[in-house]
């Protein structure tokens, strides 16, 4: 039996007579043997080995038809040790049938590749890379920022794609124009809880027009039904970090240590939870009501909840900085905010807050 070297330099010589003849055919002939023998042997090969087959691979992919770099794209994109030139020439080639299964597959492929291909190819480019296990948060940014509907949800539904905050505050904020993105943006387990929150608050409100408009007649209870939906899926959403957040701050109020100070801390910290309980505890409403209020695209209900729980304006000012970051809207006007607060009368407040209790209990029970 010929050994491993043998073969190689037999082949090498073919390879320079198919080159020398310049015919495609042989071309094709000779890139399948040395495909057949890269990919049977792949585990075995050092570097030095790759490098040769690199070369190799890229000359005779030269002037060869797409079929045959389609073959040769899909046999090498599983590999994880596959010459790493060939892979990018791949990658790059403007046929999405060549470049589409090593961009949606092979491991070889650097990211600083990836996102100038997600930067300036199409969206079928972008598609294929939306597919891969695991997507950074610099690439989702690009497919996010570039992509079209199918982009975005195939991006999205990927369990291996990590969001940034700018991506998810963006994603939100279309999901209220599309019911189809918020579902899947909805059932993604990394959601942080602020967004999920105003995604539902959203959503909600979508679906309720939409029943209303189909059947009038049923206005009512379709605005009930809905409700009892919304306050379902938020039970739901409580994750075991927000259940610890609540029991930290009933201990600190129980015990007579829970104060505006101790909020304000929260808030700067940008720890939504515990802010949203502190608040609420200082309050005298139940978390849930506070939560509501705190989702608000608006701030006139954190202001509220401030006014009755006699908080002073800088922690106040704390509190809508946390929610504008964690939503990534845009900054308000802060003086104009502080002269509407410091107006604002506390029975005004308690009378914003009764109507929003006398809500929360006329929701049927979940």
């Amino acid at each position: 039996m010929r050994s491993k070297s043998a073969k190689s330099s037999n082949l090498l010589e073919e390879l320079q007579t198919a080159l020398s003849h310049g015919t495609v055919a042989r071309r094709v002939e000779a890139l399948r043997r040395v495909t057949d023998l890269f990919v049977g042997n792949a585990v075995d090969y050092s570097d030095d080995h790759i490098r040769v087959f690199d070369d190799v691979f890229q000359c005779l992919v030269e002037r060869i038809e797409t079929s045959a770099r389609a073959l040769l794209a899909d046999r090498l994109a599983p590999i994880a040790a596959a010459p790493p030139k060939i892979i990018r020439m791949l990658a790059l080639d403007e046929v999405i049938e060549v470049s589409g299964p090593v961009l949606s597959k092979s491991e070889r492929l650097d990211e600083t590749t990836l996102i100038e291909i997600a930067r300036t190819r199409g969206q079928a480019h972008l598609k294929a890379i939306s597919l891969r296990r695991v997507l950074s948060e610099a690439l989702t940014d690009v497919l996010v920022t570039r992509g079209d509907v199918d982009v975005v949800q195939s991006t999205v539904k990927n369990p291996g794609a990590r969001l940034s905050e700018g991506s998810l505050t963006d994603l939100v904020t279309r999901a209220e124009r599309d019911d189809d993105l918020a579902t899947c943006i909805g059932l993604r387990p990394d959601l942080p809880r602020p967004h999920y929150l105003k995604l539902v608050a959203k959503a909600s409100l979508s679906v309720r027009r939409k029943l209303e408009a189909a059947h009038p007649e049923l206005a009512e209870e379709v605005s009930s039904v809905v409700q009892e939906v919304a306050q379902r899926v938020r039970a739901t959403a409580m994750t075991k970090q927000t259940e610890m957040a609540r029991a930290l701050v009933k201990s600190l109020h129980e015990d007579g240590r829970l104060n505006e100070f101790q909020v304000t801390t929260f808030a700067e910290q940008g720890k939504f939870d515990e802010t949203n309980a502190g608040l609420a505890a200082l309050a005298g409403v139940a978390v849930e009501t506070a939560e509501t209020m705190m989702i608000e695209s608006r701030t006139e209900g954190v202001m509220i909840l401030a006014k009755v729980a006699g908080m002073s304006w800088p922690s106040v000012r704390a509190i809508i900085a946390m929610r504008e970051k964690l939503s990534g809207g845009s900054q308000t006007d802060v003086l104009a905010l502080r002269d509407v607060y410091e107006a604002l009368r506390s029975s005004t407040a308690q009378q914003v807050l009764r109507f929003h209790r006398m809500q929360q209990s006329t929701i049927p029970a979940a």
